[in-house]
């Protein structure tokens, strides 16, 4: 290579390098301004300690997380406590969100990947997540889209059509950058029943359950004679049984109890079907009563549901006959804890009387069972039954006898 063809390949690396190195801090410079750089945060600046509401919006539907003396509630459930994991976990995910694609995209093509603002644009609209201090001031927002599908095959269980691998994203601040996040955020939806805290109560131990319907000859107790003894009918009449298969779900009522919605606290019990409700009571060995209510069913088949709860817990340890010295002192301290962890239950399940919830049939299904679907069938009477084969049908009436004929073939006349 002669002097000529070196000075040409040096100034065309200069070049190459000049361009390659504006291009870069083009992109950088681009990248800084929307914080939305391929690797980096989504949200860099995102305040995580600071939010203190959040604003779904999608179409017509909003939805407002608030949190209220520390408390994170629904606002659109009546200020029903909200779920605090589901909402902590999507705030860190938000602070941790980085960017797997970023492009400049026109307007025209915002409603392509559905980042529209919503209300304005139908389908074409994104959800619209507003992030707020306290005091209700907006410090961050973003806007979600189109979910990206991530093409599968016949043996995945989304079949062939693919399935979510990620989502466009926009950032109201430059809403000329679109980016490609690697979490579809499928549970980011403005449906308040989605956010609650499905926290309930649970009856443990059950030593009775007593269920009165309208019908008084429907209602019904069982009972146990020990913890996990066998179940029995109260007061039988006549030669009424129990039937275990029947009645073993019953020995269980209530012991995971769940709900799926909690009902306006200005519903009315004529509306709720509360003033003439299937009334269950249950008893346990611990010495809780649980007072639940059970009223109308909806289209869902979802029943209204209420429940009270008291406790009568010993306040003192009768020691035992043969207890020796040494043995008190671990002996109370345990009976204390126990009874400290029973007052604390007592309060936690307290707290949900306040409130009416919507609970399928499946929670409650063994406690809408009346007498007779806890009982033995009744087997037929053999002997009626047997008198009733054996019974002959009724003989056709004995025809009479045919008048003699001539033997022109004419019918003789009576004499």
């Amino acid at each position: 290579m002669n002097r000529k063809q070196l000075t040409i390949v040096l100034v065309l690396g200069v070049v190459l390098g000049g361009l390659g190195w504006w291009v870069v801090r083009r992109d950088a410079a681009s990248y800084q301004s929307t914080g939305a750089g391929l690797g980096q945060k989504l949200l860099p600046d995102f305040p995580l300690n600071d939010v203190g509401q959040v604003v779904l919006t999608e179409g017509t539907n909003e939805l407002t997380l608030a949190r209220v003396e520390e408390v994170w509630k629904v606002r659109e459930r009546y200020d029903y406590p909200a779920n605090f994991s589901q909402i902590g976990d999507f705030l860190r995910k938000m602070w941790d969100l980085k960017v797997v694609q970023s492009e400049p995209v026109g307007t025209s093509q915002l409603a392509r990947l559905q980042l529209l603002e919503p209300g304005k644009a139908g389908t074409n609209g994104g959800t619209l997540v507003e992030f707020k201090n306290d005091s209700g001031k907006a410090v961050a927002s973003v806007l979600l889209g189109k979910k990206h599908m991530k093409k599968g095959d016949s043996s995945s269980p989304f079949g062939g059509e693919g399935y979510p691998a990620g989502r466009y994203v926009l950032v109201p601040s430059n809403a000329k950058q679109v980016a490609l996040i690697s979490d579809a955020l499928s549970d980011v939806e403005p449906k308040p029943d989605r956010w609650l805290n499905k926290d309930f109560f649970k009856v443990e131990k059950l030593k009775t359950v007593v269920v009165t319907h309208a019908v008084a000859t429907n209602s019904w107790k069982l009972y146990r004679e020990i913890e996990n003894g066998e179940l029995k009918l109260a007061d039988p009449q006549g030669e009424e049984k129990l039937d275990t298969g029947k009645s073993s779900s019953a020995g269980s009522a209530l012991s995971y109890p769940s709900f799926v919605d909690v009902v306006s606290p200005q519903a009315k019990a004529e509306e709720t079907g509360l003033d003439q409700p299937i009334t269950a009571k249950l008893e346990t060995f611990e010495g809780f009563t649980y007072t639940v209510k059970i009223g109308k069913k909806t289209g869902e088949d979802n029943h209204h549901f209420a429940v009270s709860v008291a406790g009568d817990f010993a306040k003192e340890r009768t020691p035992g006959q043969d207890e020796k010295a040494e043995d008190k002192e671990k002996l109370d301290k345990e009976f204390k804890e126990k009874l400290t962890k029973l007052e604390e239950k007592l309060k936690t399940d307290q707290a949900f009387a306040k409130w009416t919830y919507l609970v399928s049939k499946w929670t409650i299904d063994a406690l809408l069972k009346e007498r007779k679907d806890l009982l033995v069938e009744k087997k037929e009477d053999k002997k009626d039954g047997a008198a009733a084969a054996d019974a002959k049908p009724d003989e056709p009436p004995t025809a009479l006898p045919e008048p003699d004929a001539d033997e022109d073939g004419a019918m003789e006349e009576p004499k």
